[in-house]
């Protein structure tokens, strides 16, 4: 058997198997270079296996996984939400466009959707609940809303595509994300209204309900909503770098947490340092076997058969970029966001050169994939989290889940038909967008 298809054979049965992505990925590695280099050849894994992992940009998403853990046990999401539900007011469909709201601000601390999902619907369900809101709905609705952390900066995803894709400026990226992200939230909004007043979700109380005060929710929301600010107006005026910018904020987050708010004692501080590096060793572990994956499959030219394979499928731009943003999808219902960037960007850059796609604008494009593939069942690792938070099955979600599935793709077509709601920040901004 050529080694190429051996290459991607191998690890498309790996898979199937339901072996975790890093052993398929090392294993279909390893079988690669036995069947297509001299056996000497495994001597470069160990190489291979440390160059994966050892890129000074990769510093910050253990960093800013660490900040989103710290926010969490902070206590931020709660404060958010008192905010935001004085700026939504009494309405009915209120809560649930509250929901979306501290969703799209913690994205802009964590920048991982699980964890924005699993920090808004501990506060948010149990009260939707009294409020009528149907657990089932709700799950699907925050799982929907917290995807757009993958989106919004800073994004440990577009961290990765930067890395991955020569040439990109990860500032233009994160500016990349804002514009698709609030779209994406939008996007969120609208059907959860819709279906709110058609269903009748939100019980008369919620409607009549006072509205908190403004000046006490705001000032108890400053420190959560200064996060994002920091972040990025620490990359816009050159103070610090992306990488630093992860640190300032681990730190940012321990000052609120341990003397702001004081809700963080040092036993939370090492519960987050804790989950945080257990997290941070999932991703790691992917990329690292992911580097002799990636090693074998350009040394075999694997990856050049795969980009000449997708070629063959159309010469038309337009239809190869929708016949990519479907196989994306389609992945984003199985697997989690990084190792989506790891297994196709081999076979993609060399058609977004081909195509002249702008990387920047394709960055945001593969993100809003895997957000909708986040909330969109089998696996939809922000449903998984929500729906035990919320203690229904993944199935009953399903009915609810549809209707944003549909309004986010909606969303990602249009971004698709307007690039420049991806490109005008980071142009106006002065960034580089290739």
């Amino acid at each position: 058997m050529d080694a190429s298809l051996a290459l991607l054979l191998s690890f498309a049965v790996l898979l199937l198997m339901g072996l975790p992505i890093a052993t398929a990925l090392g294993l279909a590695g390893m079988l690669g270079i036995l069947l297509g280099l001299d056996s000497s050849a495994l001597a470069t894994i160990g190489t291979n296996t440390y160059n994966g992992i050892a890129k000074y940009p990769l510093m910050a998403i253990p960093l800013f996984i660490l900040t989103g853990m710290i926010f969490e046990r902070s206590g931020v999401a709660a404060k958010l939400v008192d905010f935001a539900s004085v700026v939504v007011g009494p309405r009915r469909g209120g809560l649930a466009v509250v929901a979306v709201l501290v969703c799209l601000l913690m994205g802009g601390m964590s920048g991982s959707g699980p964890a924005d999902a699993a920090a808004v619907a501990t506060v948010m369900i149990p009260s939707m609940a009294k409020a009528g809101y149907p657990k089932s709905f709700s799950a699907g609705m925050i799982a929907a809303a917290a995807s757009t952390a993958i989106l919004i900066p800073p994004s440990i995803a577009l961290i990765v595509y930067s890395i991955m894709v020569p040439g990109l400026d990860l500032r233009a990226l994160f500016a990349a994300g804002v514009g698709p992200g609030l779209l994406a939230g939008l996007s969120v909004i609208l059907p959860t209204l819709v279906l709110s007043a058609h269903y009748g979700f939100g019980r008369t109380e919620e409607a009549a309900s006072p509205r908190p005060p403004f000046l006490k929710s705001l000032v108890g929301a400053i420190p959560g909503l200064m996060a994002p600010v920091i972040i990025l107006g620490g990359l816009r005026t050159g103070l610090f770098t992306p990488t630093e910018a992860a640190v300032v904020a681990v730190a940012y987050g321990l000052i609120v947490g341990l003397f702001v708010y004081r809700t963080l004692d040092f036993k939370g501080v090492y519960l987050a340092l804790v989950e945080s590096a257990q997290t941070s060793a999932v991703i790691l572990i992917i990329m690292t076997f992911a580097g002799i994956f990636a090693w074998a499959g350009s040394t075999l030219g694997s990856f050049d058969m795969g980009a000449k394979a997708m070629f063959a499928l159309s010469d038309n731009s337009i239809v190869a970029l929708l016949i990519v943003n479907g196989v994306l999808l389609l992945l984003g219902m199985v697997l989690d966001g990084i190792s989506i960037y790891l297994i196709t960007l081999p076979l993609l850059i060399p058609m977004m050169e081909r195509f002249g796609w702008n990387g920047t604008w394709f960055g945001a494009l593969m993100a809003m994939n895997i957000a909708i593939g986040q909330f969109t069942p089998p696996v939809a690792v922000n449903l998984m989290v929500t729906a035990k938070v919320a203690g229904v099955s993944i199935e009953s979600t399903t009915r609810w889940v549809i209707w944003l599935v549909l309004a986010m793709g909606s969303a990602l077509l249009l971004t698709i038909a307007v690039p420049e709601i991806a490109t005008w920040l980071p142009e106006w901004l002065g960034y580089a967008v290739d």
